[in-house]
């Protein structure tokens, strides 16, 4: 199996990932690792290996990670393994996988596999893969605004601390979008492909990551008070059910207007708005174990 690895993890996580591949290489299994060096090479190396035949290729990072790889895999046989070392590992708290460093290589070398349908955000000719959400509003903005230095010292704190720095500075300016159709607005969106969101709490329950279609979590009130009400949510497993929250099933979703609004997708930047969104050309296997 190829080993797709983000060094920007850091050395906490470079070296849960050693501990992984140590149980692999003992129990016999043959691996190859190599390290990313730019934006988008997790997604050639992946591409590669698909080419070449390779029947699993593994990414050992984050969502952003994960979901380069899964758009170098698609429409390929290639199956996709995770070794979760990322700061909120999204994706892998949706499917519940492990996160033991015997038990992550136990599940690799098990191989039993399920289906994600990652969702595709384009934009004139340039298209991006997202395997668990995509946010529109606030949200981007504090991923685009993050000090990577802050990040890797405070982890999932570090969104903590800057969503406080940006209260006051954030232009809740309504964002203009269209559901299969039919226009509406809200302060901020999230169009989610899983349940759960910034970790393991629940956003979206309608969502199911194996079927085609988004669960689009729209926020209708905006300012400073009511983006503090939806942070002091999130961990109580009540963002979805918060006041001015709206749940929307949709398969094409167009962000349009003219202001240009930022965009994440699994916990990376992704530019702005306008762009649409609907659902890659089939599913992708993931190893679960």
């Amino acid at each position: 199996m190829l080993i797709v690895f983000n060094p920007t993890a850091g050395r906490r996580r470079a070296a849960l990932l050693w501990r992984v591949l140590d149980v692999l290489v003992a129990n016999g299994v043959r691996l190859d690792l190599m390290e990313t060096i730019r934006p988008g090479h997790a997604e050639d190396l992946a591409r590669d290996a698909a080419e070449r035949g390779e029947k699993l290729v593994v990414a050992a990072g984050g969502d952003g990670t994960i979901a380069e790889v899964a758009n170098g895999l698609m429409g390929s046989a290639t199956c996709l393994g995770v070794i979760p070392l990322g700061t909120a590992n999204v994706l892998a708290h949706e499917l519940d996988l492990p996160f033991a460093p015997r038990a992550v290589a136990a599940a690799l070398a098990f191989g039993r596999t399920r289906a994600i349908w990652p969702g595709i955000a384009s934009q004139g000719e340039s298209q991006r893969l997202f395997v668990q959400m995509l946010g529109a509003g606030f949200d981007a903005h504090i991923v685009h605004s993050m000090p990577l230095p802050l990040k890797r010292v405070l982890g999932r704190g570090a969104y903590v601390v800057q969503t406080l720095r940006q209260l006051l500075q954030y232009d809740y300016t309504p964002i203009p979008i269209r559901l299969d159709g039919q226009d509406t607005q809200a302060a901020s969106a999230i169009v989610s492909k899983g349940r759960l969101y910034a970790g393991k709490y629940l956003l979206a329950p309608d969502a199911e990551p194996s079927r085609p279609g988004f669960s689009v979590v729209l926020f209708d009130r905006y300012g400073p008070g009511i983006t503090l009400l939806y942070g002091a949510a999130l961990p109580l497993h009540r963002l979805g059910r918060a006041p001015g929250v709206r749940h929307i099933r949709a398969h094409r979703v167009e962000f349009v207007g003219n202001s240009p609004v930022p965009v994440q997708t699994d916990g990376d930047k992704a530019g702005f708005t306008p762009l649409t969104i609907v659902d890659a050309p089939g599913p992708i296997q993931v190893v679960v174990g």
